[in-house]
C-alpha cells in the first residue's frame, strides 16, 4: 500500500506540473496552452499527489 501511495503520488504530481505548465503557457503546443482550467487543474493535482505521496512517506515511519 505505502509503494502504491507513492508511485501514484508521485506520477499526480508529474502531471499536475506539465498540466499548470501548458495552462500558464510556458509549455506551448497543446490544445491546453493558456488555458486557465488546466492551471487550475494542475495545482489541484499537485496538491493531491503531494498529500497521497507525503502520506505514504509517513506509513513507512510507523
Amino acid at each position: 500500500m505505502r509503494y502504491m501511495l507513492l508511485v501514484v503520488g508521485g506520477l499526480m504530481d508529474l502531471i499536475g506540473v506539465i498540466w499548470l505548465l501548458q495552462g500558464i503557457g510556458v509549455l506551448p503546443g497543446s490544445f491546453m496552452t493558456g488555458q486557465t482550467f488546466w492551471a487550475i487543474m494542475g495545482v489541484i493535482f499537485m496538491v493531491v499527489g503531494g498529500l497521497l505521496f507525503f502520506g505514504g512517506l509517513r506509513m513507512g515511519n510507523r
